[in-house]
């Protein structure tokens, strides 16, 4: 996964899957284009305008939560 903010355009994008073609693109609300592959899972999206939509869109804080159970 990757994340991106390019402060010259404002917008922030989320690259959930790398080199993968965009089959269909649509804007789920505006300013939020979702991008899907050819067999409909989402693949990144995009947030246009993003220093008003998003808290600090040049400070990412990534976490990784470990489950709360395991299926066994």
């Amino acid at each position: 996964m990757k994340l991106m903010y390019d402060s010259h355009t404002d917008t922030l994008s989320v690259i959930l899957k790398d080199n993968v073609a965009v089959h269909e693109s649509n804007e789920d609300k505006p300013g939020v284009i979702l991008d899907y592959d050819k067999d409909g899972n989402l693949i990144s999206l995009e947030v246009l305008d993003a220093s008003k939509r998003v808290t600090d869109a040049r400070n990412i804080d990534f976490q990784v939560l470990a489950p709360l159970f395991s299926i066994q």
